[in-house]
Formats: C-alpha cells, structure tokens, sequence
C-alpha cells in the first residue's frame, strides 16, 4: 500500500496507566538543637494523570499506530521538614478532532472530543499519602507510621476517528466523488477509473459566496453490504455520522440509479437508523454523457420527493447550484 494511503490511521487500541501516588514520610525532626522532635513527615506527591488533548494539527491517529503501552510517572514520597513529593508528571494523548474514546473491555463510550485543545482526564493518578505530620493530634504527639500512596489506575482504550466535516460524499465506488471534491475544492485526490481508488476519507474547503466556506468529504466508496463488513464500506460508514449533510452521488449513465440510491440508503439504515434523518441530496453526476432529453427522463422518475441536482465535474455544470443548495441545507435560518 502506498505511503499516502497508509498515512491515515483512524482506529488504535492503547493500554494506559496513571501513575501511583506517593508515599508519605514517617520522618521524626531531629537535628543539632533537637534529639527527640515530633513528626515533620511530609505527604507523598500524586501520581501522573493520563490525560487525552484534541489537537487540531493532528489529521490522523497515525503517531499512536505503534504505541501500546502508555504510562504516566509516579508521584514521589514525601521528605522530612514537612516537604511534600513531587507530583508526578501527566502524559498528555493529543488526538484529532472528532475521536471518540472507548473502554474495550465492555466497548463502553467515555467521551469525544470536537474541540481544539478540549481536555478529558483518562485516568486520574493515584493520591499522594499522608505523612505522619498529618496523624499528630492532641492524644497522639508521636505518631511513627504514614499512609502509602494510592495505586495508578490502568486499562485499555481505544481512540477511534470521524471525519469531521459539515458535507459527506456518499457513493459506489468510482461514483466520481474525488473528482467533484478536487473541482469544488482546493483538494487533490488521487483520481483513476478503477474501484476503491479512495482508500482514505479525503477532506477539501468548499468557497461560497461572501467569503464563507463549508467542510466536504470524500467517503470510500458503499458497496451493497458495506454495513456487514463487506469491502471497505464497514470501515468508512462511522465517517458519515458527523455530517449534517449527505450527498448521494450517482452518475448519469447508472441505468438503475434510483435502485442504487436506495441501496445506498438501506447500507446506512442498516449500520445506523439515525443518520436517515440528516439532510440529503441526490446528485446525478457526469451528465456530460447525456442530453436534455435524457435529464427530463430521470427529472420525471424522481420527482419531487428527493432534492436532486444534475452536474458534470468535467463540464463544471451545475456546480454552483449545487454550492447553493448545500449551503441552504446547512443554514436554513442564513439569509
């Protein structure tokens, strides 16, 4: 697989472990002026938080690919004088905007992070002891013991990714999706007339009118049983849930495109109900290959139930209409 393709990391499984709290001392002050001082035990230090951080330089959860094990430090014991250990340091877990982390072992949700520099303490380090200054009371004036440190606490997690993008390309594969991306944006796709040439969601701005822009992605492409696992599909379908818009990508010289709409439709229904409620739009792509009499055809055979729009990436037709009503999809209350 080429270097750019396996550059895009989205799913990676990590053990981590905070780190163990300090023990307090059980120190007694002595010194020149003093044979027999009271407790001056100071506590331990707190261990290590591991702390997950979204950065919004990262694209891809590729620098963790390799990473199994991560382990903050341990907090450091307390000292005489009534000096406290040293907090162990926290390790920080910078990830992409729009991961989610989970526990593996019941796959239970924990939180996700949309926000660049948006912090979630992991696992919080354990809690320095108490020295044995802290024991000292009125009926007790020497106490000789500390408390230990709480242990770390530890797990396994895993960091997956989801595109986060306000527009979701969604299509069979060699639909002409990269092509449409690198036309109404800045992005540069791999493009070839072979299935699967898009191995990796690719994002790209969209300008509109007035300076203002949207996000798109490209998806690889659906194929009928992509919610089973069946080619690429499964992978990719988790990249569609952030969108708020979805277009459905079919070209013109598909002689049964409506039935390849719905099947588009029933993979995303299968792999999560929830997402028919987004917004969408048919797209028939590559009308270059036919004429008005064709386009009255297929115009009449969806009729107005489905918002539809015809373009040709080659031709640079219907682009703009298609600008507008992705931006009226995603702010309908925009004047």
């Amino acid at each position: 697989m080429a270097n750019s393709k396996s550059n895009f990391v989205d799913f990676v499984k990590i053990f981590c472990k905070s780190g163990n709290g300090g023990s307090g001392s059980a120190h007694l002050r002595r010194d020149k002026l003093t044979s027999k001082g009271g407790p001056d035990g100071g506590d331990g230090g707190r261990g290590g938080h591991v702390i997950v951080r979204a950065n919004r330089n990262k694209w891809t959860l590729l620098h963790l690919k390799y990473t199994r094990h991560i382990k903050a430090d341990h907090g450091q014991k307390g000292g005489k004088s009534l000096s406290s250990g040293s907090q162990g340091k926290d390790i920080y877990i910078d990830v992409p905007l729009g991961t989610v982390v989970k526990n593996t072992i019941n796959d239970q949700f924990l939180f996700e992070l949309d926000n660049d520099q948006e912090e979630f303490i992991l696992l919080h380090g354990g809690i320095g002891g108490k020295g044995n200054a802290f024991f000292k009371s009125s009926t007790r004036q020497t106490p000789r013991f500390s408390q230990s440190g709480q242990l770390g606490k530890e797990g396994e997690f895993s960091f997956e990714l989801k595109v986060l993008a306000d527009v979701g390309l969604v299509g069979f594969p060699n639909a002409g999706k990269s092509t449409l991306l690198s036309v109404i944006t800045s992005a540069k796709p791999k493009i070839a007339d072979y299935e699967f040439t898009t191995l990796v969601p690719n994002l790209g701005i969209v300008n509109y009118r007035n300076e203002h822009s949207f996000v798109m992605a490209d998806i690889p492409g659906i194929i009928e049983g992509a919610s089973e696992g069946k080619g690429l599909g499964y992978r990719f379908l988790r990249h569609i849930e952030r969108n708020s818009c979805l277009i459905f990508l079919i070209p013109m010289n598909e002689k049964n495109f409506l039935e390849k709409y719905h099947i588009l439709l029933n993979e995303i229904e299968k792999y999560d109900k929830t997402m028919l409620t987004k917004k969408r739009i048919l797209v028939i792509s590559k009308c270059d290959l036919g004429d008005q009499k064709l386009k009255d055809k297929i115009s009449k055979k969806i009729g107005k139930k489905i918002p539809f729009v015809f373009i040709s990436s080659i031709a640079s037709t219907g682009l703009i209409d298609l600008k507008d009503c992705l931006w009226s999809m995603l702010n309908p209350n925009h004047d």
